[in-house]
């Protein structure tokens, strides 16, 4: 070991996070300062992965869940030669650049997740450590370890003071994921000040009370940093916290240990005493000595090695295994099995009333044994989410390899968990629970779009026709505050052959989440000799049912079960002399990419009266309604009673529908 090597490469990450964060007049400096000795002997010592291949599959995760601290990766990256230029490290938090304020996963070569929302990066390493295992233990042989990788995280006392930090240790120290090494950057400050002001605890006793092998390090101890990391990954029944004492803008004479150095640049000057401070040329930026860069560098050449190695691994096991490596192939690059599509099941009015909710069970379970790497569960809903597996058991700590994953009452944890899940690769994660309660998961939901995850909700009981739990337990807003959320796929079908093929489409979708929207109460499965065929959901919306005769005077747009109520107002229309057209709109931002000509087609602009009929608040309709329209919908919060009570008290019937269409026209 060179120690004065050592202390120029750990110095090049400090100076350049510092110069970084001053050039943009932004940024935190104090967090890669402080634990830039930690991530040093992590990302020289031990980090398994390939600069020239940021995707290999079984490279190590390195999550900067506080994603604040971003200089700290962009340096990293860099230095290791990652394709991301100096430029791009002095363009920091610029219009365009490959280094945002936050990392963002897809746009910067090597960041694994979107961080910066405190406590989510946490919970999606635990998702990465999950899908880790589930695989390993799925498509693993005896000398075949094809999946063999540990998730890393740097985590702050931000991170540890938000609640789904809390939520996802718990799991993780429940499931025993021993291939999770978190190390916690214990530095004793905030934004406002000292960590005493609000967060007192003993992290480490907690983390002990979860189930987690805990260890405390002095953070510039090189030694002792790789003493506990190799400890750490010798405990295989646990995941494993190093909690690493450090000094927030270490070197600093005037800010370390201050709060000034959170969340602004240090200034001028104090840059220049730092670098005086740490032995730097005071007045050199971005500075990069030849000895660092080379030390670094070895991670190219040491990457490829270790890719290469596994790459004969696996087609060694390819001879083996044929039919296993060609799947895990599919599935790794995100395709479905061939002929998945012939399991989709196909209702009939015979079949009797549905819930959407039941109808998407009967989809999951019909599809499972064709999608192997379909996992999912619920946030202790699976009997009323209808999500649960059948008989192909649970993933628990000796059983790593089951289907159905079992979230506890953690719902904000499972949203990022399920991201974990998806930013690993290879698996298809859903989760499910009440719609109401996806408010509770809304972050998580908010990075899947973001980040483009493939992820699939479930969310049932999806208005105030749940009945009598009341207004705490009906959804209201949360259809038009989930539909404003940019690149997610909300789909409300209105019955069991809608929900076949919201499926299909959530399943084909793989530039984002897909939220399914699920009745609890049932609903009568529509003929598809009377309507159109249930596979126009694909379109967002589409004509359901026309008047027999003639164009339509009228329009009535329906979502989910509201779409049966503008097919019976429909008819009492008809007995009334008016021709009303039906439109099903299962998906707003579905029909929105639909061509203008095809838009036109199932929402004339020549008709102008158009009636909405949804339970729940107007906003957004106006869109699709005009100037001139109405929607039936609900302003106020639920109440408890029978939801046919409900209907009748809210005004949703079909002699109240047609009575509203009979107003509209006569304006």
């Amino acid at each position: 070991m060179d120690t004065n090597l050592d202390k120029l490469c750990i110095n090049t990450i400090r100076t350049l996070a510092m110069d970084a964060v001053q050039k943009a007049n932004s940024g935190h400096p104090g967090l890669p300062m402080g634990m830039a000795d930690v991530a040093y002997v992590l990302w020289t010592r031990f980090l398994k992965h390939n600069p020239a291949d940021p995707h290999w599959p079984d490279r190590d995760r390195f999550i900067l869940s506080a994603g604040h601290g971003s200089m700290l990766l962009y340096s990293l990256l860099h230095l290791a030669g990652y394709d991301l230029s100096l430029d791009e490290l002095e363009r920091f938090r610029q219009w365009s650049s490959l280094t945002p304020g936050h990392p963002e996963v897809g746009l910067t070569p090597g960041v694994e997740a979107t961080t910066g929302p405190l406590g989510q990066g946490f919970a999606n390493g635990v998702g990465m450590a999950i899908a880790e295992r589930f695989l390993a233990a799925t498509f693993n042989r005896p000398e075949f370890p094809i999946f063999d990788h540990y998730t890393y995280a740097i985590v702050s006392d931000g991170d540890m003071m938000e609640g789904v930090s809390h939520e996802a240790a718990s799991l993780a120290g429940h499931l025993g994921l021993g291939k999770l090494i978190y190390f916690y950057d214990d530095n004793k400050i905030s934004i406002e000040g000292s960590t005493n002001l609000a967060f007192t605890e003993d992290v480490a006793a907690r983390f002990r009370a979860y189930g987690w092998h805990v260890q405390t390090v002095d953070g510039y101890d090189l030694d002792g940093i790789a003493t506990a990391i190799r400890a750490a990954q010798a405990e295989t029944a646990r995941p494993s916290l190093i909690l690493c004492r450090t000094h927030i803008a270490y070197g600093s004479p005037h800010k370390q240990d201050t709060a000034a150095a959170h969340g602004a640049p240090l200034g001028e000057e104090e840059v220049r005493l730092t670098k005086q401070a740490l032995g730097w040329p005071p007045d050199a930026h971005f500075l990069v000595p030849p000895e660092a860069l080379a030390s670094f560098r070895r991670a190219v050449a040491e990457g490829q090695e270790a890719q290469a190695h596994w790459q004969e691994l696996f087609e060694r096991y390819e001879q083996e295994y044929p039919a296993e490596a060609v799947l895990l192939t599919r599935l790794w690059a995100g395709e479905l099995p061939d002929g998945w599509e012939t399991a989709l099941p196909t209702f009939v009015p015979d079949d009797g009333p549905l819930a959407t909710r039941k109808a998407s069970g009967t989809v999951l379970n019909a599809l499972a044994p064709l999608l192997p790497t379909l996992v999912g569960g619920s946030a202790d809903l699976a009997p009323s989410n209808n999500t649960f597996l059948q008989g192909l058991g649970d993933l628990q700590r000796e059983t790593p390899a089951g289907r159905n994953i079992h979230f506890g009452v953690r719902e904000h944890a499972m949203g990022s968990i399920l991201n974990g899940i998806a930013l690993h690769g290879g698996l298809i994660p859903y989760g499910g629970t009440f719609l109401v309660f996806s408010d509770y998961m809304r972050p998580p939901v908010r990075l899947a779009a973001m980040s483009h995850l493939p992820v699939i909700y479930v969310w049932t009981h999806d208005s105030v026709w749940i009945g009598e739990d009341g207004p705490t337990h009906q959804p209201v807003e949360h259809l038009a505050a989930l539909r404003a959320i940019p690149n997610l796929v909300l789909i409300r079908p209105c019955d069991a052959n809608e929900t076949v093929f919201a499926w299909r489409v959530a399943l084909e979708h793989r530039d984002g989440p897909t939220a399914l929207i699920l009745t609890r109460q049932s609903l009568p499965v529509l003929d598809q000799s009377e309507v159109a065929r249930a596979a126009n959901l694909a379109r967002g919306g589409y004509v359901l049912r026309d008047p027999p005769d003639g164009d339509p005077d009228l329009i009535l747009i329906g979502s989910g079960s509201e779409v049966h109520l503008a097919l019976a107002a429909q008819e009492l229309l008809s007995q009334q002399g008016v021709a009303a057209r039906v439109v099903s709109m299962p998906s707003w931002r579905l029909f929105d990419a639909q061509p203008r000509p095809y838009r036109d087609e199932v929402l004339p602009p020549t008709v102008s009266a158009r009636l909405a009929i949804e339970a729940g608040v107007a906003q957004g309709w106006e869109k699709y309604i005009g100037p001139t329209g109405d929607v039936v919908s609900i302003e106020r919060f639920g109440a408890s009673a029978p939801y046919q009570v409900l209907m009748e008290q809210f005004g949703f019937t079909p002699s109240a529908v047609a009575e509203r269409a009979q107003r509209l026209l006569s304006k």
